[in-house]
C-alpha cells in the first residue's frame, strides 16, 4: 500500500528516472576531457566579457557558431574552470531533463506507455556518446529548448493563444543556437498533427508553422556554410554526386534502426562505408526504406502511428544523412550522437505498442519493462567506461574499429607524450598506411621524429604534412621549431612568421618565435611575442617560464621570478621554470630554496645534467660539499663534453680546506680536461687547471698558467684581482685553499 501511495505522487517517478540516469552514468563523474573538448570549453581569448560578445558576433572564434552552447562554456569556465567533473555533471543532467520532457509530451499527444520511452530515451546505451561527451552540450541543451518549444507549440494548438506561441517561436530560436539540427522540429510538428487529425489545415496546421521553418531553413543553411567556411568540410573527401549521397542516407537510416534496436558493439568512430553507385547491393538500402514508406502508406487506414514515427525518425536524421556535409564525415558517415533525437520515433513507437499489446497482462508488462530498462542501465553504464580518458577511448575504438585511422593518429600523440616515442612513431605510420593523406599524422608523426633526434626526417614529414595542406599553421610552427633545434635560425624565422600569418592567435607560434628571437639577441622583441601568445592564453606554463627567462637575462630579477611563480602554480613540476627560479635563488644566495627547485627537475628528468651541476652548487653554498661532488661527478658522467662539471670538481678537489676532500692527481687530470674541452681560453678554467698544478707541487707550471690566465682576464677586474693573489701565492711555493665557510 505505501509503495502504491507513493508512486501515485507526481514527483517519485520524475525523481527515480533522474536518480536512474545519475547512477547508470557514475563512471563520467571520474571522465576527463575528450577529443575536441578542449575546442568547445571555452578557449582562453574568449574568456572575458570582450570573448563572450565574440562568441555572438564573429562566426569562427568558437569551434562552430552555437553562441548559446558557448555561452553556457562561457559562464561553467566561470563557475570550475578547467575541472571536468562540472561539465560532465551539467551535461547528464540536461539529458534527464530531455527523458522528462520526452514523457510530458507523449502524455500531451495521449502517447501510451510515455515513462516507458522516456525511461528507454533517459538509459539507451547509443545516448551515452551525447551525454558522456561534453561537446555534446550542444545536443543536451538544444534538445531541452526543442522539446520545450514543441510542448508551447502544442499548447498553442490547443489554445490558440500568442503567449504560447511567441515563447515556442523564442525556444525554438535560442535551440537552433544551440544545435541547428532542430531545424526539422516544424515538419515534425506537421508529421504529429497528420497522425492525431488524418489530415492537415493550410491555416491551422502549416501557416503558423511558416516562421519555424524560415528560421529552421535560415539556421540550416548558415550552419552548412559554417561548416565548409571554417571547420573544412568542403575537400575532395565531400565530393559526391547525388546518387552517392542518396546511398549514404539509405545505409545510415538502416545503420540507425539496427543500433537502436540492438545497441552491440558502439564505436566513438564507426568504419567509414565504401560508397560507389557502381555497386549494386547498395542500392538494396534507400530501396528498402521507400518500400517500407510505400507498406507504411497502405497500413495508414489501420494507423497511422508506424508511419508517423518512421517519417519523424529519417526527417530528424536528414541534416546527418549525406546531403549535407559536416566536417565528421571525414571519419564516418554515422555517429551515434546524429541520432539523439530522432531516435524518439522509433523509440516512442515501440514502447507504445508494448503497452498496448500488453495492456491485459500488466504484471507482464511491468517485468518486460522494468527488465528491458534494467538491461539499457547496466549497458549504458558499461558505454560510460569507453569515455573515461582520451586514451581509452581511442584503445577502444581501435579495439572496434581496427582501421581507425583517426584513433592511431591521435594515439601517437598521447604515447609521444608518455615518452614511448618509438610506439608513438609506430601508430602514427600505420595511420599514414591507411591514409597517406592525412596531415595530422605527418606532424604527430615529424613531432616523433624530432623527439628522436632524427631531424632530417621531421622536417621531410612537416613537409609532407604542408604538400597536402599549406595553410596549416601548426605544421608551419613545427617545421620551425625543428628547424631551430637543427641550427637553422633564420630558416625557423621565416616559418613561424608563416605560422602566425595564418593563426595569428595560435599562441604556441608566438611562443617559439619569442625563442628563435632569444637566439638572435632581440630580448625586447621576444618579450613581446611572450606577451601576446599569454594575451592568448594566460595559462600557457612554458611561455610564463620562456617570459621568466627573458626578464633574468634583461637582470629584471624581481619580474622574472614572478613569472616563473606564476609557471610553477600550473605546472609544478616544469623543468624550465624551476631551473630558472633555482638559478635567480642561487644567485640571491638563498640555496634552500633553489635546492627544492633543482630537485623538481631531477624528480622528472633524472638525466638532466645542468641540473645537476646547479643542485650541486647550491649544496656547496649550504656546506654539504660531498653531496655536491656526487652531484658534479654524476653530470660529468651525463655531459662528458660539458667541462663545467669537470672545472667546478677540480677546483674543489685541488682547493678545499678539508684535507680528506683533496685530491691533487685527480684535480689535475679534471683540470686539463676542462681545458681542453674549453679551448684553453677561458681564464676561470685555467685558474683551476693553475690551483691544481700548485697543488701537485707543480709552481712554475701554475705561475705560467695562471700569468695566460691573466692575459685573457685583462676585462674582468675581479678575477684579475683574484688571479694575482694566487700568483703571489705559487711564487712563494703555497697552494691556494679556499677560505673556511661561514656555515657549520
Amino acid at each position: 500500500m505505501l509503495l502504491r501511495s507513493l508512486l501515485r505522487q507526481k514527483w517519485i517517478l520524475p525523481l527515480l528516472l533522474v536518480a536512474a540516469v545519475v547512477l547508470a552514468y557514475l563512471p563520467v563523474w571520474h571522465a576527463g576531457f575528450i577529443w575536441d573538448d578542449d575546442g568547445h570549453v571555452t578557449k582562453p581569448e574568449l574568456r572575458s566579457l570582450h570573448g563572450l560578445a565574440r562568441i555572438w558576433i564573429e562566426p569562427g572564434a568558437s569551434q562552430q557558431y552555437y553562441p548559446v552552447v558557448h555561452s553556457v562554456f562561457w559562464l561553467e569556465h566561470r563557475i570550475w574552470g578547467d575541472a571536468p567533473l562540472g561539465y560532465h555533471l551539467v551535461n547528464v543532467l540536461l539529458h534527464a531533463a530531455c527523458a522528462l520532457l520526452l514523457v510530458k509530451v507523449l502524455r500531451r499527444l495521449e502517447v501510451p506507455g510515455a515513462w516507458l520511452a522516456g525511461a528507454v530515451f533517459a538509459l539507451h546505451p547509443v545516448h551515452v556518446e551525447t551525454a558522456a561527451w561534453v561537446t555534446e552540450l550542444k545536443n543536451t541543451l538544444s534538445g531541452v529548448f526543442g522539446l520545450s518549444m514543441v510542448l508551447c507549440y502544442l499548447e498553442y494548438d490547443r489554445t490558440r493563444k500568442w503567449s504560447p506561441y511567441a515563447c515556442a517561436l523564442l525556444l525554438f530560436l535560442f535551440g537552433l543556437l544551440s544545435k541547428s539540427v532542430i531545424a526539422s522540429l516544424p515538419a515534425a510538428l506537421l508529421v504529429v498533427f497528420w497522425w492525431k487529425r488524418g489530415r492537415l489545415s493550410w491555416r491551422n496546421d502549416v501557416l503558423p508553422l511558416l516562421p519555424f521553418f524560415v528560421l529552421g531553413i535560415v539556421a540550416g543553411l548558415f550552419t552548412a556554410w559554417v561548416e565548409h567556411r571554417f571547420i573544412g568540410a568542403s575537400d575532395s573527401e565531400f565530393s559526391f554526386t547525388l546518387v552517392e549521397r542518396c546511398l549514404i542516407a539509405g545505409h545510415a537510416v538502416w545503420f540507425y534502426l539496427g543500433k537502436l534496436l540492438w545497441p552491440v558493439n558502439l564505436i566513438f568512430i564507426y568504419p567509414r562505408w565504401h560508397i560507389s553507385q557502381t555497386i549494386w547491393w547498395q542500392y538494396l538500402f534507400p530501396l528498402a526504406a521507400l518500400a517500407v514508406v510505400a507498406l507504411l502508406w497502405r497500413m495508414r487506414k489501420r494507423s497511422r502511428a508506424p508511419l508517423a514515427a518512421f517519417l519523424y525518425f529519417a526527417g530528424t536524421l536528414f541534416p546527418a544523412l549525406g546531403f549535407v556535409n559536416v566536417y565528421p564525415f571525414r571519419y564516418s558517415f554515422v555517429a551515434d550522437h546524429f541520432q539523439y533525437l530522432a531516435s524518439i520515433g522509433p523509440i516512442a513507437l515501440v514502447a507504445a505498442g508494448l503497452t498496448l499489446g500488453l495492456e491485459r497482462w500488466r504484471v507482464a508488462y511491468r517485468v518486460l519493462g522494468a527488465s528491458l530498462i534494467l538491461v539499457m542501465a547496466v549497458l549504458t553504464w558499461r558505454q560510460c567506461r569507453m569515455y573515461d580518458g582520451l586514451k581509452t577511448l581511442w584503445e577502444t575504438t581501435l579495439q572496434r574499429n581496427s582501421e581507425c585511422w583517426m584513433a592511431l593518429s591521435n594515439l601517437s600523440v598521447i604515447t609521444l607524450a608518455e615518452g614511448q616515442t618509438d610506439e608513438s612513431l609506430a601508430q602514427a605510420r600505420q595511420a599514414l598506411a591507411l591514409k597517406p593523406d592525412y596531415r595530422e599524422a605527418y606532424v604527430n608523426l615529424g613531432n616523433a621524429l624530432s623527439m628522436k633526434g632524427d631531424l632530417v626526417a621531421a622536417i621531410d614529414a612537416y613537409q609532407r604534412a604542408l604538400k597536402i595542406d599549406p595553410a596549416f599553421a601548426l605544421a608551419w610552427n613545427n617545421l620551425g621549431m625543428v628547424l631551430l633545434k637543427a641550427g637553422r635560425l633564420d630558416e625557423a624565422i621565416v616559418n613561424f612568421q608563416k605560422a602566425l600569418e595564418l593563426k595569428p592567435l595560435l599562441s604556441v607560434a608566438h611562443c617559439e618565435f619569442g625563442h628563435a628571437l632569444m637566439l638572435q639577441g632581440k630580448v625586447e622583441d621576444a618579450i613581446g611575442h611572450f606577451q601576446q601568445a599569454l594575451e592568448i592564453d594566460e595559462n600557457y606554463a612554458g611561455c610564463l617560464a620562456s617570459l621568466g627567462a627573458a626578464l633574468q637575462q634583461q637582470g629584471r630579477i624581481d619580474e622574472a621570478v614572478i613569472q616563473f611563480q606564476k609557471a610553477l602554480a600550473i605546472d609544478p613540476g616544469l623543468p624550465q621554470a624551476n631551473v630558472g627560479l633555482g638559478e635567480l635563488f642561487l644567485g640571491r644566495q638563498q640555496a634552500r630554496e633553489a635546492i627544492g627547485h633543482f630537485n623538481a627537475v631531477l624528480a622528472g628528468a633524472p638525466e638532466d645534467a645542468k641540473a645537476r651541476f646547479n643542485l650541486g652548487m647550491a649544496l656547496m653554498q649550504v656546506g654539504e660539499l660531498r653531496d655536491a661532488i656526487a652531484q658534479w661527478r654524476k653530470a660529468r658522467e651525463l655531459a662528458p663534453s660539458n667541462p663545467s662539471a669537470s672545472n667546478q670538481l677540480a677546483w674543489v678537489l685541488a682547493t678545499s680546506p678539508d684535507a680528506s676532500i683533496r685530491n691533487g692527481p685527480e684535480a689535475l687530470e679534471l683540470a686539463e680536461q676542462a681545458v681542453k674541452l674549453s679551448g684553453g681560453s677561458d681564464p676561470t678554467v685555467l685558474d683551476t687547471l693553475a690551483a691544481a698544478q700548485a697543488e701537485c707541487g707543480r709552481f712554475p707550471e701554475a705561475l705560467e698558467t695562471v700569468r695566460r690566465a691573466l692575459d685573457l682576464a685583462r676585462g674582468d677586474a675581479a678575477l684579475a684581482a683574484d688571479l694575482k693573489t694566487r700568483l703571489a701565492l705559487y711564487a712563494a711555493q703555497s697552494p691556494y685553499r679556499e677560505p673556511l665557510p661561514d656555515h657549520p
